[in-house]
């Protein structure tokens, strides 16, 4: 696994941005069924529905920054260099998910034809809208609420899962993986934010990791009312 360098703090901006998205952060984490995750009150339904709300908006990580990359302004190359490192982290991701999910018992070509969620294409598109039409930075904020979800609940919500439910551990080697990983990306992260000095670029990344904190959360809310997959016996 590729280590990543340390960046200087030079800007202070990562202590804000958590100050300024705490209200929000807090209402995301608020959820009953984030709570119940973790207190091991879900059930494999809702278990198989995550993940394959997840493949869904985990196959754009790679494009959505490569996309944030392209746009950024020569003023920035060193973010877009950053940019190279978190994509060669990402690559393939989407695939542990359907891993997971074949051994769950659910077919890859159903998780395909199944689509995303409404809350899901949202999310998405509304990420690449961010990039597009508005800030590129501002997919950092996706990031943040992203990847400190995973460090907060990820981890602890595998092992009581799989627990709970008695499902094999090869069901979960992209939420035990991507946790740990992420707590890896956190340092890197944070010494990111810090390097942005311009206001306007600090103000799109808060708005941002304030959306996608309400966003996210829609997904999780939208659960337990998507169709279920065929499962295999």
């Amino acid at each position: 696994m590729k280590t990543f360098s340390p960046l200087p703090d030079v800007g202070g901006f990562h202590a804000r941005l958590i100050a300024q998205s705490a209200d929000a952060r807090a209402a995301f984490q608020g959820l009953p069924i984030l709570g119940e995750a973790v207190q091991g009150r879900v059930s494999r339904e809702d278990y198989i529905a995550f993940l394959v709300q997840a493949y869904h908006h985990v196959r754009h990580t790679t494009p959505l920054l490569m996309a944030c990359g392209s746009r950024l302004p020569a003023r920035l190359e060193w973010l877009r260099e950053a940019i190279a490192e978190y994509i060669e982290e990402e690559v393939g991701h989407q695939e542990w998910i359907l891993d997971d999910l074949e051994t769950l018992g659910v077919p890859r070509a159903a998780v395909l034809e199944a689509g995303p969620s409404p809350a899901t294409e949202l999310m998405v598109a509304y990420a690449y809208d961010t990039i597009q039409r508005g800030n590129p930075v501002g997919f950092f904020g996706m990031v943040l609420v992203l990847e400190g979800t995973s460090v907060a609940l990820a981890t602890r919500a595998a092992d009581v899962i799989e627990s709970t439910l008695g499902l094999p551990k090869k069901a979960f080697r992209y939420l035990r993986s991507h946790g740990s990983l992420d707590v890896e990306h956190t340092g890197f992260f944070e010494g990111l934010m810090d390097r942005l000095h311009e206001p306007a670029d600090q103000a799109a990344v808060v708005h941002a990791a304030r959306m996608f904190y309400r966003l996210y959360g829609a997904v999780f809310q939208s659960l337990r009312s998507a169709p279920p997959l065929a499962v295999a016996a």
